[in-house]
């Protein structure tokens, strides 16, 4: 089982941390690509939406760099 943190960009990721714990894998948006890692037995931790949602048409960088 994994945790995977959708769409956290800012002030809601350190109480998502607080109650869930370390991600195991943060994706920047809910595309193709992230859906297609998020296995059964996994959960998804989404800053907005749900995995019912319909994933981006567009695909998000896989790391951010600052």
């Amino acid at each position: 089982m994994a945790l995977h943190f959708v769409g956290f960009r800012g002030d809601e990721y350190t109480p998502a941390v607080q109650v869930f714990g370390q991600p195991d894998f943060i994706h920047i948006g809910w595309d193709r690509w992230a859906k297609a890692e998020v296995f059964p037995g996994d959960v998804a931790i989404f800053a907005t939406g749900t995995a019912e949602d319909e994933p981006s048409a567009y695909s998000y960088p896989d790391i951010r760099e600052g």
